[in-house]
């Protein structure tokens, strides 16, 4: 919880880290309490707090949660993470693919997919690639993960 914005506090960056969960919110601002790092309780696919804060970022991340939604809930959260970038700003997403675990809220979704909303919102694919777990279970099951960067043009939305 809170690796990658700890990582990118350490390098100097302000960021902001979106955490719905209070028990994981809490662990994370626990466990990296860099004063760089605001944590936020919010979710997607509304991302009302974040919106409501009228700011603009040059980095999103979102890592390993775009398959916890599901069809109409990734249609009605991309254009919310689009408004958030500034123009030029980069969105990077990781999807899993696999058996889903027991308990655990999880949807199919494709890299075409993902590419197809996020054209529609302004956003270019500029990386895209494929890879087995590192997770030596994950692996066994056969789990594999798509690795998305977007970037936004100058004037869209």
């Amino acid at each position: 919880m809170g690796t990658d914005a700890a990582a990118l506090a350490a390098m100097g960056h302000k960021v902001v880290a979106v955490e719905p969960v209070d028990e994981f919110r809490a662990a994370g601002g626990k466990l990296h309490p860099a004063s760089r790092i605001e944590w936020l309780d919010d979710s997607l696919p509304d991302l009302s707090v974040l919106r409501a804060m009228t700011r603009r970022f040059d980095l999103t991340m979102l890592t390993a949660v775009w398959m916890h939604l599901d069809e109409e809930e990734r249609r009605r959260a991309m254009p919310n993470v689009a408004r958030l970038l500034s123009d030029g700003a980069l969105l990077m997403m990781s999807l899993r693919h696999g058996p889903i675990p027991d308990g655990r809220r999880t949807f199919d979704v494709s890299a075409e997919e993902t590419i197809q909303l996020a054209n529609l919102h302004g956003l270019q694919p500029i990386f895209i690639v494929r890879s087995e777990s590192v997770q030596r279970s994950n692996r066994r099951m056969n789990v594999t993960w798509t690795r998305l960067v977007f970037a936004k043009g100058a004037g869209s939305l």
